[in-house]
């Protein structure tokens, strides 16, 4: 595979920085709930975590999603956007994900459209306003700008997987280095999540991780809680 173009790998990491004002830090997708009812105790059980995640929950369905609204910004399909934007926002298992993902989405487009203006990002922005997911905001800004699909979706997996460790160094509580062996640990899984999204249409989607949606519905009434999913 060819190295990615200078202009590229630079937007990837702008826009996937923890500093990029999309509040990415605010959630945890009720991994604080799964750490208040013992779930995730320590490395070992927060690695199981992501490796479920990434296989068939909440990053798995997101990584599909990121993948199929990338093919239609870069083909200009302006239907098949809409189809995407609204399967997205319709996908969400529990009031909280739904919140998350669609108030990260506004940020994102919101910010992007500032700094990193694209035609295929303002289609998005007329045609869906402020109701668009997360993953499908990033993906169509990569599209309008000539991103690669394969790096613009393994580098959004790594960065949505960071912001879950980063929870949990902060929930758990885990220390620096369990949280960078930990991100060395799922490194395989965040690439067989990608190579299996790339290939995934939206109608073979399905998800199986129920405890993890049980933990988000779990958190909406969470008594003492940090994050806001």
């Amino acid at each position: 595979m060819t190295s990615l173009p200078d202009a590229a790998l630079y937007r990837l990491l702008t826009w996937l920085s923890p500093s990029f004002p999309v509040g990415a830090f605010s959630y945890s997708q009720g991994l604080e709930a799964a750490i208040e009812a013992h779930l995730v105790v320590c490395e070992r059980s927060m690695a199981g975590w992501l490796e479920d995640s990434l296989a068939g929950g909440p990053l798995w369905s997101d990584a599909v999603i990121f993948a199929r609204a990338h093919d239609a910004g870069t083909a200009n399909r302006h239907v098949a956007l809409l189809d995407v934007a609204g399967f997205a926002a319709a996908f969400q298992p529990t009031a909280e994900l739904r919140m998350e993902t669609l108030s990260q989405g506004t940020a994102f487009m919101s910010a992007a459209a500032k700094a990193w203006p694209c035609a295929q990002l303002e289609t998005l922005r007329q045609a869906v306003g402020s109701g668009v997911a997360y993953p499908v905001a990033v993906a169509v800004t990569a599209a309008g700008h000539g991103i690669d699909k394969h790096a613009a979706l393994h580098a959004w997996l790594h960065a949505a997987v960071s912001n879950l460790v980063s929870a949990a160094i902060r929930l758990v509580p885990l220390g620096q280095n369990q949280g960078q062996r930990l991100l060395a640990g799922v490194e395989a899984a965040i690439a067989d999540a990608r190579d299996a999204a790339l290939l995934t249409p939206l109608s073979r989607l399905s998800t199986n991780c129920l405890m993890a949606d049980i933990c988000s519905m779990k958190h909406e009434t969470q008594h003492t809680r940090l994050f806001r999913s």
